[in-house]
């Protein structure tokens, strides 16, 4: 039988350069959450800095922050999100990133061992803004389990 994971990604429409002060206080704290994200229970893989070089291009806007992870399962993910301090650094937001007006996260299903990539991401997020939620492309207010992912044939509009 094949076992399948949770990715995830989010994004995030920065206020200025990472470089200007107006950013710091995201800036200093991305170590720590990373860290707390690497050594949280069903974390698997993360998208490291170096593999952001094609976000810009994939995305068509260089000031997007592009977030990719992999985790056990969604209450993991869950967890992490808003049950560790990542929800304190999460409450501050409005002072380093503008309202995105379409979904700015997406979560699917995956086999186990396979990693996601930018081209995924950005067809995740696009599909869950043109078709809502399904088991194909969701968020944490609908919670598809892997078994509703398998029974699903998605029709896709993009």
């Amino acid at each position: 039988m094949q076992h399948y994971n949770l990715a995830q990604v989010n994004i995030a429409k920065c206020l200025a350069p990472l470089n200007d002060p107006i950013m710091q206080g995201f800036v200093n704290n991305v170590q720590k959450m990373n860290a707390i994200a690497d050594q949280s229970e069903g974390f698997i893989w993360r998208l490291q800095d170096e593999d952001k070089s094609e976000v810009a291009q994939i995305f068509k806007d260089p000031t997007l922050i592009v977030n990719i992870s992999v985790w056990k399962n969604i209450d993991s993910l869950f967890n992490y999100t808003y049950k560790t301090e990542h929800a304190n650094i999460f409450k501050h937001k409005n002072k380093w990133f503008s309202k995105i007006k379409s979904n700015h996260m997406a979560f699917w299903y995956i086999p186990e061992n396979k990693i996601p990539t930018l081209q995924e991401a950005k067809h995740k997020l696009d599909y869950l803004n043109k078709n809502n939620s399904t088991p194909y492309a969701f968020t944490f207010k609908d919670k598809f389990s892997v078994t509703d992912f398998i029974n699903y044939k998605p029709i896709i509009k993009l």
